[in-house]
C-alpha cells in the first residue's frame, strides 16, 4: 500500500517505521530539515522536505499515487488542509490528527468528510480514555478495551506470592479447569515472551492476558490481586486537555485536585470545573504535594506536556504510596526504561495516536490495534473474512507464525478461548499478540 505521511515528528515517525516495517511503500514530508534527515536515514521510505499543506509538495511526494494520506503534523489546519488537497484529488483514505476539541464535539457543524478527513484522531480525548480505563481497573498496569468491552487486554505483575508463580501454563489451565483466559505474552528481564504451554510464570513477570470482562476480577483473584476500591480522591498534575476530559468524565464521581503551574490556565479551569478544586502551583514542589495531602490520595495522574516533570512527580507519588500513579510520556524512547524504576502504568499520547491511524490504515481486515507501553509487540484484532486462508482448516494444521498468539476469538458477540481444533468462520474477531516480525504474514493469513 502506498502511505503519504504529513508531519516527521514523533508520531510521524514511529508511524513511518511500523509502516515500513510492514512492507508498506511509505513517503513522509516535513518543513523541518533535521526531522526529514532522520527520517530519510533510519526509514525504508522516501522524505521530503517542504510544507504538507502546500499542493505542490504534495504532488512531488506521488499524492495521486497515494492509497492513504495520514496528516499528523502539531497543526489542525495543514492536517486538514493536507487531507482536503488529498480528498480533491482522489486519495481513497485520509486521516487527520487534531487537536481542537471542537472538531469532535457531537454538535460541531461540519462532518469529518466535509473537513476533508474520513478519519479524526484526537489524542488527548485518547489519552483520556486511557488513562480512566486505568482508574477503573486498580490492580492492573495496563488495561484495553477492545470491541467496545466486550474483550478485555489485562496486564499485571506477578507478586512472589501468586499462585500463578511455578506450574506450567498447561499444569495451571488443567488446576482451573481452563478457564475463559489466554495468556498471551511476558515481559521478563526487558524481552518479550509469547508463552507455551510448557512455560512457567516467575515473580516479577508482567503478563499480559486477554479474557471476557465478566471473568477479569476473578483472574486477578487467580494471580493474587484483589480489585482495590474505586478511587475517591485523585489529584491531576496539569491543567490541560487530558485533565479536563478526565475531570468532566469523574464529576460526582470522585474528589479530583488539579494542580496547574500557569495562572491564567488554571483560573480558566476552575471556571469551566465547578467540581474540581483548581491549585496554581509547582506539582513537583514536594511541600505543596505534602501540604495538598498527596498521601491521601488513590490516585496520581501526571499529564503535563513536559515528560520529566511527570515522571518526576509520578515517583514522588509512589514514595508516598499512593495506590495508582500513571504518567503521561511522550518520549517514545523513554518507554522501555520506566518499568525499570517503577512506573508501570504509563501513557504514551504518540503511540495511542500511531495505534489509531494504523487501525484505520488497516480497516479492512484490523478492527483494533493497541501497543503496550515497553512491550514490543502489539494487540492486534482481526476480521476473518469469507475466503481467507485463515478460515480453511482448524488452527492447529495453519501455517501460523510463531511470534504470534490468537488470546481470543469473538463470535456471536461471545468470547472464546482457541485451541487447535478451533476454525475461525468468516466474520470472527480474532484478538492476536504479534511481534513485529509475525504481522506481514498475519496480514496475508487474514487477507
Amino acid at each position: 500500500m502506498r502511505i503519504l505521511i504529513v508531519g516527521a515528528g514523533d508520531v510521524g515517525f514511529q508511524l513511518g517505521k511500523r509502516l515500513s516495517r510492514e512492507q508498506h511503500d511509505i513517503t513522509i514530508i516535513d518543513s523541518n530539515p533535521d526531522k526529514v534527515r532522520r527520517a530519510a536515514e533510519q526509514l525504508d521510505g522516501l522524505a521530503i522536505e517542504g510544507s504538507g499543506d502546500s499542493y505542490r509538495v504534495l504532488m512531488q511526494a506521488g499524492l495521486r499515487d497515494a492509497d492513504v494520506v495520514a496528516a499528523v503534523t502539531d497543526n489542525d489546519d495543514a492536517n486538514l488542509m493536507a487531507c482536503r488537497l488529498a480528498k480533491a484529488s482522489g486519495v481513497e483514505v485520509t486521516i487527520a490528527r487534531v487537536r481542537n476539541a471542537e472538531f469532535t464535539a457531537p454538535d460541531f457543524p461540519l462532518t469529518p468528510e466535509q473537513l476533508g478527513a474520513d478519519h479524526i484522531i484526537h489524542p488527548e480525548r485518547e489519552a483520556a480514555n486511557a488513562i480512566l480505563r486505568l482508574l477503573q481497573e486498580t490492580s492492573a498496569t495496563h488495561v484495553i478495551d477492545l470491541e467496545q468491552g466486550k474483550i478485555e487486554v489485562i496486564g499485571l505483575i506477578l507478586e512472589p506470592d501468586s499462585p500463578l508463580v511455578g506450574p506450567s501454563l498447561a499444569e495451571l489451565g488443567a488446576r482451573y479447569k481452563r478457564p475463559p483466559v489466554q495468556i498471551v505474552a511476558v515481559e521478563r528481564n526487558h524481552e518479550t515472551i509469547i508463552p507455551k504451554g510448557s512455560d512457567r510464570l516467575y515473580p516479577g513477570d508482567l503478563v499480559f492476558a486477554v479474557c471476557a470482562p465478566e471473568y477479569a476480577k476473578e483472574f486477578f483473584g487467580l494471580a493474587g490481586k484483589h480489585k482495590k476500591p474505586r478511587m475517591n480522591k485523585i489529584m491531576i498534575l496539569g491543567g490541560g486537555m487530558i485533565a479536563r476530559f478526565i475531570a468532566e468524565a469523574l464529576a460526582g464521581m470522585a474528589t479530583i485536585k488539579i494542580i496547574e503551574h500557569d495562572l491564567a490556565r488554571a483560573e480558566r479551569l476552575a471556571g469551566c470545573l465547578p467540581h474540581a478544586l483548581v491549585i496554581h502551583g509547582d506539582g513537583t514542589d514536594l511541600d505543596l504535594l505534602d501540604a495538598e495531602d498527596l498521601d491521601e490520595m488513590d490516585a496520581f495522574v501526571a499529564v503535563t506536556g513536559d515528560d520529566e516533570n511527570n515522571i518526576i512527580a509520578t515517583l514522588l507519588a509512589l514514595q508516598h504510596h499512593v495506590k495508582r500513579p500513571i504518567a503521561l510520556v511522550n518520549r517514545v524512547a523513554y518507554l522501555p526504561i520506566l518499568p525499570k524504576i517503577g512506573l508501570n502504568s504509563v501513557i504514551s499520547k504518540q503511540m495511542l495516536t500511531v495505534n489509531a491511524v494504523q487501525q484505520f490504515i488497516q480497516h479492512r481486515q484490523v478492527a483494533a490495534i493497541a501497543s503496550l507501553p515497553g512491550i514490543e509487540g502489539q494487540m492486534i484484532e482481526y476480521i476473518a473474512r469469507e475466503g481467507t486462508r485463515i478460515t480453511q482448516k482448524p488452527l492447529r494444521h495453519v501455517k501460523f507464525p510463531r511470534s504470534a498468539v490468537i488470546g481470543a476469538v469473538l463470535r456471536n458477540g461471545r468470547v472464546l478461548i482457541p485451541d487447535g481444533d478451533t476454525i475461525l468462520q468468516p466474520g470472527d474477531r480474532a484478538v492476536i499478540f504479534a511481534l513485529p516480525q509475525a504481522v506481514p504474514e498475519l496480514d496475508r493469513l487474514f487477507s
